[in-house]
């Protein structure tokens, strides 16, 4: 009797068998970028073939551009799961400085696939319709947020919310991303628990300073 070919029963089940694909991509994507990254490669991570990878995907820079959007989507239903809005502007601040802060921390993945595309001058970021969908939400959220603040006496009322989250993303991205090197510099595990929390803290007590109203 012959064997049955594992990647065809696998394509039995479509969604498990994209899931794994994306999430083999994302690896090879995040270790050796778009011109590293290898279509026979990212097949033996997914345990299928490449025929596989080019009958849902069609292309490498088809695969790498769902890659980047997945990336996205998963931090932008991180945030929309904090429920800012459901708590009081002071403890909303402080949970979204948190959230990006650790998904940087547990995500180095995603930390590797924005450096790449910031290489690539964001060329296949910029093709993606799906992006203005997952943004503009975000930037409502944060308007608001800060006018809730406002209105409640905590913040001040000239924030641009596009301003805000490019700082704390920025608080967690550029340690991360230059941990080795600012350890070095610095002569101290940057990487370590302590460090972590410690910067963590430091960064929610930035962005709440900046938005506080200065007496």
């Amino acid at each position: 009797m012959q064997a049955r070919d594992p990647a065809a029963i696998r394509t039995r089940d479509p969604v498990r068998t994209r899931a794994g694909i994306l999430a083999a991509a994302r690896a090879e994507f995040s270790e050796r970028g778009l011109e590293g990254a290898r279509i026979d490669a990212i097949a033996r991570r997914a345990g299928t073939n490449k025929r596989m990878l080019y009958h849902y995907f069609g292309s490498k820079d088809a695969l790498y551009c769902a890659v980047l959007t997945e990336a996205y989507r998963e931090i932008r239903q991180g945030e929309r799961a904090l429920d800012l809005d459901q708590v009081e502007p002071v403890e909303a601040v402080e949970r979204l400085v948190r959230f990006t802060f650790r998904h940087f921390l547990e995500c180095p993945w995603f930390i590797a696939l924005l450096t790449n595309e910031n290489l690539l001058k964001a060329r296949y970021l910029r093709t993606l319709p799906e992006m203005h969908g997952l943004h503009s939400p975000l930037v409502d959220e944060l308007r608001k947020l800060v006018r809730r603040g406002t209105e409640s006496g905590a913040f001040r009322g000239d924030v641009d919310p596009v301003q805000l989250y490019i700082s704390i993303a920025a608080l967690g991205y550029f340690y991360f991303s230059n941990n080795a090197t600012l350890s070095v510099i610095f002569e101290t595990d940057l990487s370590s628990g302590g460090r972590i929390r410690e910067r963590e803290d430091h960064a929610v007590e930035m962005v709440l300073d900046h938005l506080r109203i200065k007496a």
